[in-house]
């Protein structure tokens, strides 16, 4: 593609893997209009060409960039303001961070706006977004953080990440054990992914005045049926957010707050961040399939071949 003015193109290294993916292969998932039909929104490579409007960077500086879509691709035009510097981090970890800690900041500040002492639980936990949540409560001050897993291997990973109460969903229920650990008060704050089979549980489990992000449709979009009644006299939030779906000034919003409050830690190694299979870009089908059966922890990235070292 020729970048636009205020756009920079990307020579494309690295691009990451997200769930949205495989459901917009599957034609079950609208792309905001205007976006490239091409799978993808994550990248990391080098700049090729920058537009006349730009300033931030120049031909050669390596980056990594979020985008609406269109980073399965050899080459990505990206808006600047939506464009990193690469810094000390590898383009193979970069090109992994920007979907889940975007849409994990969100859910816990922006929508759920964790304060020291909430109690806070954090469904599909052992995902990028999840990973990513559960640092960001602990950072915020989060007394308990309660995790929903299937697999031991992930309720110890998230355990290692900071959660007090992994849950593996397949043995308990997940309302049982918050409401008897929090002694019938629930949490204050719910991150939740699957929506539908978890709406009913997660209304129960909310304490008053509890807040619940919904940040996707894992488990349906439809509730048979509910108790609405809890939302009345418990004075509940629940807002829905699809970050894909969130205008240029929004996205450009969170990029700036995750300069600030979150690479510096990535960086670091305050905040840990984990790819869990690189594959080559012919290898597309493998990788889809890894990201179906869910059987991984953090995030899978892709090589260009002929661009990635």
């Amino acid at each position: 593609p020729t970048p636009g003015p205020n756009e920079v193109l990307v020579k494309v290294h690295y691009f990451a893997l997200n769930r949205m993916d495989a459901i917009q292969r599957e034609g079950r998932y609208p792309v905001p209009p205007g976006a490239s039909q091409i799978l993808g929104v994550e990248v990391a490579g080098e700049v090729a060409a920058v537009g006349s409007e730009t300033s931030r960077f120049k031909v050669g500086d390596k980056v990594f960039a979020l985008m609406y879509g269109g980073a399965y691709a050899q080459y990505a035009a990206v808006d600047e303001g939506s464009v990193h510097p690469l810094g000390s981090l590898s383009m193979e970890l970069a090109s992994s961070l920007l979907e889940c800690w975007y849409t994990a900041y969100q859910a816990v500040h922006y929508i759920g706006k964790v304060q020291k002492g909430d109690d806070v639980l954090i469904h599909a936990a052992a995902g990028g977004v999840g990973t990513a949540a559960i640092q960001l409560a602990k950072r915020a001050g989060a007394r308990r953080i309660f995790i929903t897993a299937s697999r031991p291997e992930k309720l110890e990973y998230c355990r290692n990440l900071g959660a007090t109460h992994p849950i593996n969903y397949r043995e308990q229920s997940f309302k049982e054990v918050v409401l008897r650990e929090t002694d019938g008060r629930g949490v204050d704050v719910i991150c939740d992914y699957l929506l539908a089979s978890y709406f009913n549980d997660n209304i129960e489990c909310l304490a008053r005045d509890g807040r619940m992000s919904l940040q996707g449709l894992m488990g349906g979009g439809v509730v048979q049926s509910a108790n609405l009644a809890p939302l009345l006299y418990k004075r509940l939030h629940i807002e829905g957010s699809a970050l894909r779906s969130r205008s240029l000034d929004y996205q450009r919003r969170l990029g700036d707050e995750f300069r600030r409050n979150v690479l510096p830690l990535v960086e670091s190694g305050e905040f840990k961040w984990h790819v869990d299979r690189v594959f080559a870009w012919e290898d597309i089908r493998d990788a889809h399939q890894l990201l179906e059966e869910a059987a991984f922890t953090g995030k899978i990235v892709v090589k260009v071949t002929e661009h990635a070292e």
